[in-house]
């Protein structure tokens, strides 16, 4: 599948300040990755950390902090990783399954998605 990028909102929790961010749509991610100083400005404070594997293979421990999600008129609350100050920031599969989104291959773009239930 080719990688595609997708414009999403993301506002602090109190909807005091917001950013529009090009995202690379990354389903092999678990979290929304946003380059750390992002989310400062956005005043998203961290709560946890997480054990996340780099592309490379490489295992780093990043803060994850709550920020709104905002994506064709969907929104909803999601964690997002705090990356490195020059991340590329990524779309990944909490917050597009959060947003009831899931990837197209064919185009390249997300569609509304179905859920499971077992």
């Amino acid at each position: 599948m080719a990688t595609f990028s997708q414009t999403v909102r993301l506002e602090s929790l109190d909807g005091e300040r917001s950013v529009e961010i090009d995202a690379l749509v990354d389903t092999g991610a678990s979290y929304t990755l946003v380059p750390a100083n992002l989310m400062a400005d956005l005043g998203v404070e961290p709560i946890d950390t997480v054990r996340l594997a780099l592309a490379d293979g490489r295992p780093v421990v990043d803060p994850i902090g709550r920020a709104v999600a905002t994506i064709d008129g969907r929104t909803e609350n999601t964690l997002v990783a705090f990356g490195e100050n020059d991340a590329r920031p990524l779309l990944g599969a909490y917050t597009l399954e959060g947003l009831r989104l899931a990837v197209d291959p064919a185009v390249g773009r997300l569609v509304p998605g179905s859920g499971y239930t077992l």
